[in-house]
């Protein structure tokens, strides 16, 4: 019998709609464990530790090799009209509005949501959460909620640092291969830069720590078939994570900066 078309779409429809409902309320409930005891600090710093500190050294590559790629960019470009002293201004503007927070996103997406998935994963499929659950440990309180709280508030932190960074990538070109001044460049560099285009970044960056986090959790947690399926859950995190932190830059960009 040849399968119907029609059929083939609403079940593919229906399971979108089943999946963001099971991951809707996945966050709900994490995120109400959040506030209300017992809490695990341990847990918690363990997770700070391995999310911010860890990641510096790649959020740290990734941000100087984009400062200075861009500083390339903008001179190539803004050399045909005459505009080389805007350089400064474009740098440090698309550094922390846009390049700091996604970039850090999708880095921290690919090593952090991979690995939660993975672990959270592992401890699925070998029953070890089956087994939290049965010595009366809520499972969300001792995996889910360390993962969320300190993705949200490392992330921030790992989108400075690319921020500081990333500038001074631009700044190491722009004075050392362009023959930029030092002192100009810095003026330039200080009297553009407002509060509200860091300010954003890091918003953006407190999201895309709870997504990234969520993400990871979520698949992990939701494993199943041994390890091709916790292969397939560290995918699933990974690409989840890095399409909604593209989203929702869009979305936050546009709550700020919208006319």
């Amino acid at each position: 019998m040849k399968s119907n078309p029609l059929q083939a779409i609403g079940h593919g429809v229906l399971a979108l709609f089943g999946a963001i409902g099971r991951l809707s309320l996945f966050a709900l409930e994490a995120t109400s464990h959040c506030a209300r005891p017992p809490f695990y600090p341990r847990l918690l710093l363990r997770q700070m530790v391995e999310i911010g500190f860890y990641s510096l050294p790649v959020v740290g590559l990734t941000g100087l090799f984009a400062g200075m790629v861009l500083a390339l960019q903008s001179y190539t470009g803004f050399s045909r009209f005459s505009a080389e002293s805007t350089i400064p201004t474009v740098v440090v503007l698309s550094i922390t509005r846009e390049l700091g927070p996604v970039l850090a996103g999708l880095m921290v997406a690919g090593r952090v949501g991979a690995a939660m998935a993975a672990e959270i994963g592992t401890m699925r499929v070998t029953e070890q959460i089956d087994a939290l659950t049965t010595l009366s440990t809520n499972p969300h309180k001792y995996l889910i909620v360390p993962r969320l709280v300190a993705g949200f508030l490392m992330l921030p932190f790992l989108v400075i640092v690319t921020d500081i960074i990333g500038v001074g990538g631009g700044y190491l070109v722009s004075v050392f291969k362009l023959g930029f001044n030092p002192d100009a460049y810095i003026n330039n560099t200080l009297e553009y830069l407002e509060v509200m285009d860091v300010a954003s970044g890091v918003v953006k960056a407190a999201v895309f720590g709870y997504l990234i986090a969520l993400m990871g959790c979520y698949h992990g947690f939701y494993s199943k078939g041994g390890a091709q399926g916790v292969g397939k859950a560290t995918t699933n995190a990974v690409v989840t994570g890095a399409i909604l932190v593209l989203i929702f830059n869009y979305i936050i960009t546009e709550a700020f900066f919208a006319q």
